[in-house]
């Protein structure tokens, strides 16, 4: 039988913060006694670019230019040069959670093209009144064959807390076709690369329905999200790559009128 490394954190859900300590054992386990040259333990946190399907042709430019960004290195010596007893032998350990040199840690986070292997900021509401007509829409080919509406609304804050809904109101004032549907939809924006160029990707990661049908004029309807834990992270900006989100709210007129206005969101953990 071979010998078996294993590593333990004590914290269960393995989440922390910078300035507190990762604290754990190392946990060896042999049927015989085993010979050893001294065992020690490196911790490294990196950012990476990953290529994915989604960007051939777009990164190969300037993939390789990307190195990963080292944020965190630190590695402890645990014992000297000896031996281990047959069985089990445990070992603690523990690593203060500091940046290297003047970088800053940031949030685990798995996206199309940024991956971020291990911040609490600063929280500040930014309320924001909105009128939606066709005179305000961008993009817009033929805006006289729209139907008049006017819908007017709030949202309370685009300086959002990650583990806070995003919350608001929508009222359709008026508008001359019927209404089929009203929706939220949440997009991450993940922008990276270097001096050769960059690269931007927005990817819809979350679109609930706040109505249904043709919604009463005058009527107030609640804008309320929650942001997916699995597929946001706080608004990041970095020298070679940026990790923002935008919310849409999208009104879908009859017959086939695609009615869509942008907000940009700053998400922080507090």
């Amino acid at each position: 039988m071979g010998t078996a490394v294993d590593i333990k954190i004590k914290r269960a859900n393995k989440v922390y913060h910078a300035g507190e300590v990762l604290s754990g054992v190392v946990v060896i386990s042999s049927k015989d006694s085993v010979q050893h040259q001294g065992v020690s333990l490196t911790m490294e946190g990196t950012v990476n670019l990953q290529l994915s399907a989604k960007s051939v042709g777009v990164f190969e430019a300037f993939y390789n230019s990307v190195k990963p960004i080292q944020i965190i290195h630190s590695t402890i010596e645990m014992v000297k040069p000896g031996k281990f007893p047959s069985g089990k032998t445990e070992i603690p350990f523990e690593f203060p959670l500091r940046a290297k040199g003047n970088k800053a840690l940031y949030e685990t986070y798995h996206g199309v093209f940024v991956n971020i292997q291990p911040q609490k900021g600063k929280f500040t509401p930014s309320p924001v009144d909105f009128t939606i007509t066709p005179e305000t829409l961008q993009n817009v080919k033929e805006r006289a064959l729209l139907p008049k509406f006017l819908l007017r609304g709030h949202l309370n804050s685009t300086n959002c807390v990650i583990t806070q809904p995003l919350t608001g109101e929508l009222v359709v004032e008026s508008s001359e076709a019927a209404i089929r549907s009203v929706e939220l939809q949440l997009v991450r924006v993940e922008t990276c690369g270097c001096a050769e160029g960059y690269a931007r990707d927005a990817t819809e990661i979350q679109n609930i329905q706040i109505a249904d049908g043709d919604v009463c004029r005058g009527l107030s309807v609640p804008i309320y999200m929650v942001f997916p834990r699995l597929f946001t992270c706080p608004t990041l900006e970095t020298t070679n790559f940026k990790v923002e989100f935008e919310v849409n709210i999208v009104v879908l007129l009859h017959p086939d009128h695609l009615i869509t206005e942008n907000f940009p969101l700053k998400l922080c953990r507090i």
